[in-house]
């Protein structure tokens, strides 16, 4: 089994930062595409960023400049350091992966989605 779980959100003031992580853990092969998302109260999910297993990135245009995303590979885990928060940017942030993992001793393709970690930007 594979596992996503994410941490870091929080109430921050307007301009505040915070830091969010996502960790895959299970008998874990290769973890290639990994991405934020998030989904405001209405509306539907978008996209935040994404970062392929050798690094490259993509923010979406609200959020650049302000966000960035980040993987350490070695420990299978995904960051989202975001700074100059909006309200705007209040929302339940969910983690993607694209993973390879070990399933009766053999490698499988595999996505999932983390439970989702509620970040409220408010004075």
């Amino acid at each position: 089994q594979v596992q996503l779980v994410e941490s870091g959100g929080g109430l921050v003031q307007p301009g505040g930062s915070l830091r969010l992580s996502c960790a895959a853990s299970g008998r874990i092969v290769r973890v290639n595409v990994m991405g934020w998302y998030r989904q405001a109260p209405g509306k539907q999910r978008e996209l935040v960023a994404t970062i392929t297993g050798n690094g490259i990135t993509n923010h979406a245009d609200s959020v650049k400049g302000r966000f960035t995303i980040s993987r350490d590979n070695t420990k299978n885990t995904m960051y989202l350091q975001m700074n100059l928060l909006k309200p705007e940017d209040t929302a339940v942030y969910y983690c993607y992966a694209d993973l390879v993992y070990y399933n009766e001793g053999r490698p499988r393709a595999y996505s999932d989605w983390g439970q989702g970690t509620q970040v409220t930007v408010s004075s």
